[in-house]
């Protein structure tokens, strides 16, 4: 180990071993090769790896630093560390101590699936209503408590969860929390939960295991302290009081994660609860060129709550921050797909660009864009927007709606919603359909499959009763018109809404995103004269849930998409950071919290800082959102960025063609810059109307001019056909190509 090789910053954090440390790693400054150089170096110093404790968030960061230690000093003694994630060591330390919590040591680690049957299990016991004691929002509820350390003896002391129980009318909550510890007691078994809060419990209340395990660990190491919740900061403490040898590494400027527990006080506050703490800045950034970081050090340096420092890069000025300001979603995907094209064209591989999101439900209008642009995608940490749980069942609903014999569409919701009808009494009125050679759905029909009761024959003659409506609506209906319908009276709708955690948000905004997407069809096909029924939308939904066409392969070049959540801790060339207005990013609902918004400056921070060498900005004046088209305004964000670190007439070495910059409109008027392309130089082909013009008075619309539709954006009118309502215009978009819109519907304002 040459520690020669570390930058004057990183050796002092790595040399201090008599103190307390707060080791503060700017994006990209090297924390992980402190935290190897440091146990390494603490094992040079004669100290024996059993003795040395290392906790991380994951299973690759702990792997990832037992592998370089192994390489700095040697495998044995890097086999020989304590390391590993806060649950894995837990689980560990437990399997030793646990029969002083009543545990026997071969105690079982339920997942979160078994939590999750083990809670329904209890509310059915109680006789409650699952609609309102939604299973996953008291599994949500049990598990942030216990991260609290709050027993449910002590539950109802909590006014937090006191008042939010009585506004969802879920006050037996606590006794669900009760019955649920005595079950896994008796079953001895722990959640991943009890991991923390019996460690804790072990360490808290039994003084000479504390003592015990405080003699083992002559030094702790904590990565991602940011990270922490209450649980773990409290147990890192029970740990490390008395012999104060701790270091802790993180970047508050990079904690993001308050909706899993996170809480930022724990490495804002760290020095207060460690007397005599050194503090290290690791402030110089490997990975961003000058201009990005200098652009992300002045965002983030509007946060009031935070550790300062002064991240800077040793690396080239590199190129400007780009902006586009799109005229509505649909253009701003548009925008992204071009560019994405372009900057592949010279020589970036698409493995090198990341599109990054707010929420999951914006990765919508992206997969269809690229999807349609032939540009193949991955879908990062997470599922194709087309296969996630709550899309695909509303898709099955619209297939049935349109084929009432659809037997895979029919057997994935005859029960989603639970309308009891349940697994036996499907398998029977499949084999009764087989027996009798006709289609399940004929069978509904009938009304009469064999050996079923009275009430099962009910609910299936309600089932056959409501698809029927659909099916006969689908003749007259328009797509979004019906989606709308079937939403609401299947009760999917009500379903997906009546949850409050985030995940139940995140399932809220993918379904809004499937109709609102269903009523974009709509208007653009009635604008071009295409068809609007259902069967005409899923004909081209089909395109893009065919995963064949849009799902690349692991080794396949692609396009990283993904949200900016999924993000931290990876690195791309070029960062296109989109849906950058008030309202979408940062959130609605962080407006009116000056802490909430802090993290959502925090979270697009950690975007900028992923980009190596460009970022991307886009943002959009209207989107498709609610049903409606509505207006918005660029992010706040955006105007917390110093003009002079957006290009200014000169494009990137990326780029091979010139861009026109206009002065923006919006924001504060000190000079911000938006990227665009220049209006197409098109010759107007010849046209049917002798004059040059279709409609009358303020419809008439020149042959040739500039125009703006709310959707596609800016374009040209090339070409004019026909006249009163079934006059045509043909139109070369910017971003969105050529279309034939039908002017009677088109919405185009000449400029």
């Amino acid at each position: 180990m040459n520690l020669e090789d570390l930058n004057p910053s990183q050796r002092e954090a790595v040399l201090c071993i008599d103190a307390p440390s707060l080791v503060i790693a700017g994006a990209g400054s090297g924390k992980t090769r402190v935290l190897t150089y440091k146990v390494a170096y603490l094992l040079e110093q004669g100290m024996e790896p059993w003795n040395i404790l290392a906790l991380t968030f994951t299973n690759k960061a702990a792997r990832e630093m037992r592998e370089r230690i192994a390489t700095l000093v040697s495998p044995e003694k890097a086999t020989a560390l304590w390391m590993g994630t806060f649950h894995s060591i837990f689980a560990r330390i437990l399997r030793i101590e646990c029969p002083r919590l009543g545990y026997q040591t071969n105690y079982t680690i339920y997942d979160a699936a078994d939590s999750l049957s083990l809670v329904k299990l209890i509310i059915r016991e109680m006789n409650l209503d699952e609609k309102v004691y939604k299973p996953s929002a008291v599994q949500s509820r049990i598990s942030n408590a216990k991260n609290r350390l709050v027993l449910p003896s002590a539950y109802n002391s909590v006014r937090e969860f006191r008042e939010s129980d009585a506004f969802f009318n879920r006050t037996l909550i606590p006794e669900i929390y009760r019955r649920y510890q005595e079950h896994c007691k008796q079953s001895n078994a722990m959640d991943f939960d009890d991991l923390l809060l019996n460690m804790w419990l072990l360490l808290k209340h039994n003084p000479e295991v504390a003592t015990l395990w405080q003699e083992r660990f002559h030094f702790v190491l904590v990565d991602e302290y940011q990270d922490t919740n209450y649980a773990q900061h409290q147990i890192v403490w029970l740990l490390t009081n008395q012999r104060q040898r701790v270091c802790v590494v993180g970047d508050d400027a990079q904690s993001i994660y308050s909706f899993r527990g996170a809480d930022i006080d724990n490495i804002l506050h760290f020095r207060e609860a460690y007397t005599g703490t050194r503090l290290f800045k690791l402030e110089q950034n490997y990975r961003s060129t000058q201009t990005i970081v200098n652009a992300a050090g002045s965002l983030i340096r509007n946060n009031r709550e935070q550790i300062s420092k002064s991240v800077f890069s040793e690396k080239e000025v590199g190129n400007p921050l780009v902006r586009y300001e799109a005229y509505s979603d649909t253009d701003e995907a548009n925008i992204v797909l071009r560019e994405v094209q372009r900057i592949h064209r010279t020589g970036v591989p698409y493995r090198g660009i990341a599109v990054l999101y707010r929420t999951n439900a914006q990765s919508r209008k992206m997969e269809d864009c690229f999807l349609h642009g032939h540009v193949p995608y991955h879908i990062y940490a997470g599922m194709s927007f087309y296969q996630r749980e709550e899309i695909k069942d509303m898709l099955c609903y619209l297939r049935l709606a349109a084929n009432p014999y659809d037997e895979e569409s029919l057997r994935r919701i005859i029960n989603k919603p639970a309308r009891g009808i349940g697994d036996t009494t499907v398998k029977k009125l499949l084999a009764a359909a087989a027996t009798a050679g006709i289609p399940v759905w004929d069978m509904l029909e009938a009304g009469n499959p064999p050996d079923l009761n009275a009430g099962t024959l009910k609910r299936l003659s309600d089932f056959y009763a409501m698809i029927a409506d659909f099916h006969q609506r689908s003749a007259t209906d328009d797509a979004h018109t019906l989606a709308l319908h079937i939403a609401k009276e299947s009760g999917l709708q009500e379903m997906i809404f009546s949850g409050h955690d985030p995940e139940d948000l995140s399932r809220q905004e993918n379904l809004q995103e499937l109709l609102d997407g269903i009523g974009a069809f709509v208007d653009e096909n009635m604008e071009q004269g295409g068809g609007v029924h259902l069967s005409d939308y899923l004909q081209e939904a089909s395109l893009a849930t065919d995963l064949d066409r849009n799902k690349a392969d692991e080794d396949e070049d692609a396009v990283n998409m993904m949200t900016i959540h999924s993000a931290k801790g990876l690195e791309f060339p070029v960062v296109f950071v989109v849906g950058l207005e008030e309202g979408l990013f940062p959130g609605e609902m962080s407006l009116e919290s000056p802490r909430a918004l802090e993290e959502e400056r925090r979270l697009f921070y950690v975007a900028l800082t992923r980009a190596e060498k460009l970022v991307i900005l886009t943002c959009a004046k209207s989107r498709f959102r609610n049903g409606r088209m509505e207006f918005s305004r660029p992010s706040r964000f955006i105007r917390e960025i110093p003009p002079q670190y957006f290009g200014r007439g000169e494009t990137s070495s990326f780029q091979n063609s010139k861009f026109i910059i206009q002065n923006s409109s919006q924001g504060s008027g000190t000079g911000r810059y938006i990227f665009k392309r220049p209006t197409p130089n098109i010759t107007p082909t010849s046209t049917s109307s002798p004059c040059g013009r279709a409609g009358e008075g303020q419809n008439a619309l020149p042959l040739g001019s500039t125009v703006v539709h709310e959707r596609f954006g800016r374009g040209v009118v090339q070409a004019i056909e026909g006249s009163g309502i079934d006059a045509k215009a043909t139109v070369c978009f910017e971003n969105a190509g050529t279309k034939v819109l039908m002017l009677r519907f088109a919405k185009l304002t000449v400029v």
